[in-house]
Formats: C-alpha cells, structure tokens, sequence
C-alpha cells in the first residue's frame, strides 16, 4: 500500500482502542474528541500533503526495502538530499499548520534505530537489526506514524536509574520471557501520542554497567495493554473542548503522560535490551536528528508569526509604519538563521556504517539553542506588532450577545474596508501563537533541555582544533 490518504489515516485511528484519559475521565472516543482532534489533523496534514502536487515531490519518495512510494515520515536518510529534504518538509508543514505535526518524532527514532541497532549487532552479534528492519518495512507498506516515547520522569535527579527509591521512574524491563519482555514506568511529554499508531520506545540517557534493565528500546502498538495514556493540561485546551475563541481552528498540539502499566513486548519489536554501551549513542543520534527537525518546523512557525503581524499591520491601519516594519524584518533573520542552521546540520551530514546518514550535532545542537531563545523573541516582536487585544480580547460568546454584541463589534473595529469579524480571528490566532503552552514551551525543552544542548556542542566540538589555528597564528610551535 506505502501511502495512506488523510481520510485513510483517521479511520485507521478511529479502529484502535487506547486507553486514555483526560482531565479525571476516560475517553471513549479519541477521535472525534474536539480537543484531540486538532491534534490528530495536525499529524492529518502530514497524509494530506503527500496527496497534493504542490507538495508531493518532497513528501513522497521511494523505500528501497519495500519498493514502492513512501511518504517520507517513513524513511530513515539514506544521503545528504533526505537529510535535507526532512528540514524543508518540516517547513512546510510548519507554515502549514502553525504548530506540531507531531510525526517527526517517530521519524527520528527511525533514524537513530536504524544506525545504532546496526552498531550493536556488530559488537554484540545480536539480532536487533533484523528486527528494526522488519518493523520499518511493516511501518512504510502501511504507512504509519510513530511517537517517540524517550524522556522519562527521571524522579530524584541526583539519582541515577537503579539508584532512585521508586525503581520504575526510569522504564524497565521488570520480567524476561522467552517471547518477550515486560516494561514498566512512565514516559511524559509524549507529544501526539494517540495520533500515533505505534509507540517508539528509546532510552533517555547514557547508561552504566548495573542499569541494563533501562537500556531498552522497542515499538508498541498506541493502543497496548497495559498502555495507559493521559492528556495533560495546555494554556488554551478548554476553548476547544467550548468550541470557541480558538484562534488557529485547524490544528493544535497535546502531549499526554504515557504510564507502562507492566506491559508485554514481543521478542521481534525488541531493539536494545541490556546493552548499556550504547543507551548513550542511542540517546545522541535521536536528540541530534529531532533538533535538527525543530529548526524546519519552527521557522515554519515564526513564518506563521509573520504573516499573522503583517496582516494585524494591515488591519490596524500601520502596514507603513518604519518601527513595525523592522520589528517584522527582526523576525524573518530569526526564522531564516534558524533555517540556515538545520540546512547546514543537513549538508555537513555523513553516512554511517548501516549505511544511513547522520547529520552535524554542533550545528543541530546550535540551532536548537537558538531555537530557544529566539522564538521567544518572535513571540514578543508578534504581539508588540498586532497589539494589547491579543491578551484581553472579548469572548466570540459575547459578540454573539445581541445587547452588547453590536457594541464590542463597533468598538473593535480597525480599517473601515477590513471587517470587524477578520481583526478579531487575527488576534485570536496571534493569541494561540504566542500562548499555546504544549506548543510555546517545547521550543526551550523539545529535543531535551538547552544545557543537554550545550554539553552536545562542548562534547562534539573539535576544541584542540581551534586551540591548534590560534597557536599557528601566535606563531607557537606544537
């Protein structure tokens, strides 16, 4: 089959049964929950897209294990153009939805899985490849998403994994079979989980001699049992539930707490299990790959931000005003430094002994630290540009209110050819942009905290290098 249509991929979502809940009740219906559904057609887009001319040739390419066309959030990089070709998909998508597709993720941890299974066979003489390639096949030919299921809740963090008093705040292998295994523990922040059709497990950290029951990884179907997923809460969550004041009315983005309730893992969808030497490099090659995949979609994002300013510059009447338009070009060098530096991650890349490719750390690693700082900036330069009303702005409830409806109406009125009704669904979506929580505050945490990003860049540096230019430069001979 290979590529999924959008309407396939949500019925494909509508015959799993996971076991969910949100705010203390259990959800029945996933899909057609409103405040999941706009999650679920974020990850839709990335279906949708693969069936558009406009977007097909880079959505779409071909699997050399199956043969057949594949949608790209399919495929690990086997060169130099797929790693490029993830950074400008993720643009595109990210202009396109304004928020999380939610899909990258699971590509990432095809990407990891499909280098560090490969060096653990050749050390370890294990079968985890063969493994991981059966499951990528099973993935492509039906065209599935996956969610990667990597930070733990990690409890006392002075504490290492067999070292915390509660034993399951790192996920472990509690029961070895002879067909599989048994996991428990909790992985959180596991952004579109029940968008997902199988759940990627990877390590959260480098591991030590005494931590094998941690250094696991494996895929699991969304709706396991034993897989208990929890929606957490997001600064804007309930207006969906309501029905208004939503402001992107498309596309959102929710990240459940996903607990391991002692669940079962066939011996086949094993990828890591004991191997402790290499949860560090499984760890690396993931939050490598995802920082690189932050940078497209989130300049995709502040493109977004942009459009949303200009157009409020338009409504309120100050598309010529010389302080806005600065503000706005301050933008634009953000997204497209951002950009830059995950083309460079991607272009810098290398192929690896599985014969798949792995992009420059430092420069993932540095477009994520920018990442974090500059969104935040884009934000602020957003609602400077469209003004005080995306804080405070009246509910769609009362303009629906005949007494004081026309009232809020005449007051909030911007340019006199521009309706009313357009000036208030622009402020709302400057409002989601900027204080979406799920979505706003991934861009410091996502892919890991901004020190796992510095210590990334001082590990992967070549610092003697530099020493040995200043050196020659001094005229000191070494």
């Amino acid at each position: 089959m290979g590529l999924k249509t959008r309407q396939e991929y949500i019925e494909s979502l509508r015959r799993m049964k996971p076991t969910a809940y949100m705010f203390g009740e259990r959800i029945t219906n996933v899909v057609d929950n409103p405040r999941l559904r706009a999650g679920i057609e974020a990850t839709a887009a990335t279906y949708e897209i693969a069936q558009l001319d406009e977007f097909r040739n880079l959505t779409v390419t071909r699997s050399p294990l199956i043969h057949e066309e594949v949608n790209r959030f399919t495929l690990p990089p086997s060169s130099i153009e797929d790693l490029v070709a993830r950074v400008k998909l993720n643009r595109k998508l990210g202009q396109r939805v304004g928020t999380c597709h939610q899909r990258c993720t699971g590509l990432d941890c095809l990407s990891a899985l499909s280098i560090v299974t490969y060096d653990i066979d050749q050390k370890c003489d294990t079968k985890y490849h063969q493994h991981f390639i059966e499951f990528l096949k099973y993935m492509q030919k039906n065209d599935l998403t996956g969610n990667a299921a990597v930070t733990d809740v990690k409890g006392d963090r002075s504490l290492g994994p067999r070292e915390q008093p509660d034993k399951d705040m790192y996920l472990r292998v509690v029961e070895r079979r002879e067909d599989g295994i048994v996991v428990r523990g909790a992985k959180a922040h596991q952004t579109g989980s029940l968008s997902a059709h199988e759940i990627i497990v990877l390590p959260t950290r480098a591991m030590r001699k005494g931590d094998e029951d941690y250094a696991v990884s494996f895929a699991v179907p969304a709706d396991s049992p034993g897989l208990i997923h929890i929606v957490g809460r997001s600064s804007l969550d309930q207006r969906e539930l309501d029905g208004c004041d939503m402001g992107n009315i498309r596309y959102s983005k929710y990240c459940p707490t996903l607990i391991f309730n002692d669940v079962f893992i066939p011996r086949e969808r094993i990828f890591m299990c004991g191997e402790v030497e290499f949860a560090g490099e499984m760890v690396v090659r993931f939050s490598s790959y995802h920082r690189q995949s932050h940078g497209g979609c989130k300049s995709g994002k502040i493109d977004c931000m942009i459009g949303t300013a200009l157009t409020m510059m338009d409504y309120n009447g100050t598309s010529q005003a010389s302080h806005l338009k600065q503000k706005v070009i301050d933008m634009v060098h953000r997204a497209e430094t951002l950009y830059g530096c995950c083309l460079a991650a991607s272009y810098e890349g290398r192929k690896e002994p599985s014969g798949n490719y792995f992009i420059d750390t430092t420069l993932a690693n540095a477009s994520k630290i920018h990442e974090g700082k500059e969104m935040a900036e884009a934000i602020r330069l957003m609602v400077d540009i469209c003004g005080g009303f995306v804080s405070d702005l009246p509910s769609d409830r009362d303009l629906e209110n005949p007494e004081i409806g026309p009232l809020i109406k005449k007051y909030l009125k911007g340019v006199q050819d521009v309706p009313v009704e357009n000036r208030i669904k622009m402020f709302r979506l400057a409002e989601k942009l900027a204080m979406e929580s799920a979505d706003t505050i991934s861009d410091i945490h996502g892919g890991g905290s901004p020190e796992a990003h510095r210590v990334t860049i001082l590990r992967e540096t070549d610092l003697e290098a530099k020493k040995k230019a200043a050196k020659r430069l001094a005229g000191i001979e070494t």
